[in-house]
């Protein structure tokens, strides 16, 4: 944090800052949910608004995370940026080097609030925490990928959920052979599962330098590592027919075509968990798995996906202190379980994780399976290379991915190439993102 928030209490109070007896205490939030979801976030303002008198949250939706990134970085230049913004893991390092940010867990010490920052699963709190374990933002709402699948397609075709890559190519083939007509595995591109969360499964690097937590030097080697073959064997499914790509533009995406019974698996984030229940056709029987892994690998941890909450520079000392008493509403038990109860998200502290299983929660549907997203975060203690991701730029690396891994699917080029062109761009990225904060070292 800069020191510059000693003067702007100063300032504040100079200012009589202070709201009168009569008046709320207002601060905005801006949030990247959308939809359903989204509705959600909104309930979690209007629960706190309504559990106290002194402070009315304004929460405003930015329909996604990168617009709401980007609306926050172009109201800070005028100066009318949010008090509180929810931006995603892959804005992480962007945001700690800009310096711009209140970091949550001074600001809850200096408000005398007191958090019990231990109680965070360290699979969840080490993305978002500095190398000596300060938190510089909230986590709020956390996921990671799982395999979704249909329970009866996999019966009929004699199979169960596949732990290894080769027994998943097994099973789509087995899936085939009992139902030639009906999609496999419906996929699209994702970088988050197909090449983070594969990495972190794996225990192997996305990029050096420990994935960028050990300096702005960092370079991706995605493109050296068993993430080629992995890519090189999705390839190989679509062209053999076991996996349809699924995507919006195509006029479903692979949620809904798994909602929908078109396809009898997909790969996505234990957040859709509810969505899928709301918008399965009647029927439906289906379960998730962990991710599988490629056999000659020791399982890890994967990591936390999903965004935590900033607290932004050149607010009032009241602003922030409704900021705080905010952030200390999320973090009780109660709201913790009105969140993952009302969406697909998981808990972020042991307490409430234990809690919810203490109370059955994940004993039945429709939470039922959302306890594998855990196993799986939990799955080990996390090591340098399963922690996170720490690389400045890196939604624009996701897209570099993206457009050379879709080259590589249409034929256009071998996935080999694909990849290493997507490496080379993406480390076109980092070096000016180095070159921006030269001299500086991250936190």
């Amino acid at each position: 944090m800069k020191s510059t928030f000693v003067s702007v209490f100063a300032v504040a109070a100079a200012l009589g800052g202070a709201a009168s007896a009569q008046d709320k205490i207002t601060f905005e939030y801006w949030y990247g949910l959308g939809g359903y979801l989204g509705d959600v976030v909104q309930q979690t303002c209007d629960r706190f608004n309504e559990s106290q008198d002194t402070y009315q949250i304004t929460c405003v939706g930015q329909d996604g995370y990168a617009t709401a990134v980007q609306n926050t970085i172009a109201a800070f230049r005028a100066g009318k940026h949010p008090t509180v913004v929810q931006a995603y893991d892959a804005g992480t390092a962007d945001l700690m080097m800009s310096g711009e940010f209140y970091p949550v867990q001074k600001m809850m010490a200096d408000f005398d609030i007191d958090i019990d920052w231990d109680n965070y699963f360290p699979g969840i709190s080490n993305y978002y925490a500095a190398s000596n374990g300060e938190l510089f933002s909230m986590p709020f709402n956390s996921s990671t990928p799982v395999m979704y699948y249909n329970v009866d397609d996999f019966a009929a075709a004699g199979i169960e959920a596949p732990q290894t890559w080769e027994a998943f190519e097994d099973g789509l083939r087995a899936l085939k052979a009992a139902n030639p007509e009906k999609c496999a595995y419906g996929y699209a591109p994702s970088t988050w599962v197909d090449l983070e969360q594969f990495s972190m499964a794996h225990g192997i690097p996305v990029a050096s330098q420990n994935n960028g937590y050990d300096g702005l030097d960092a370079e991706y080697v995605y493109n050296t590592t068993q993430h080629v073959k992995h890519m090189e064997d999705i390839k190989r499914w679509l062209d053999e027919g076991l996996l349809e790509i699924k995507t919006s533009q195509g006029g479903i995406n692979s949620r809904d075509a798994f909602a929908q019974n078109q396809c009898s698996i997909y790969f996505g984030s234990i957040a859709s968990h509810a969505t899928v229940h709301a918008s399965a056709v009647e029927g439906l029987n289906w379960d998730v798995a962990m991710l599988p892994i490629y056999e000659g690998f020791e399982r890890t941890n994967t990591v936390v996906g999903g965004a935590s909450l900033w607290v932004l520079s050149g607010k009032t000392e009241d602003e922030y202190r409704g900021a705080a008493e905010y952030l200390k509403f999320l973090a009780t038990p109660e709201s913790e379980k009105f969140w993952v109860s009302n969406t697909g998200y998981i808990p972020v502290t042991r307490a409430a994780f234990e809690q919810l299983t203490a109370e059955g929660f994940y004993d039945n549907a429709p939470y039922k399976g959302r306890e594998v997203a855990m196993k799986s975060l939990t799955f080990t203690d996390p090591t340098p290379l399963t922690r996170g991701i720490r690389l400045g730029g890196f939604i624009q690396a996701r897209s570099e991915w993206i457009a050379e891994v879709e080259a590589g699917l249409s034929g256009q080029k071998s996935m080999q190439e694909a990849l290493d062109t997507a490496a080379a761009r993406s480390n076109d990225v980092l070096r000016r993102f180095e070159r921006t904060y030269k001299g500086k070292q991250l936190p």
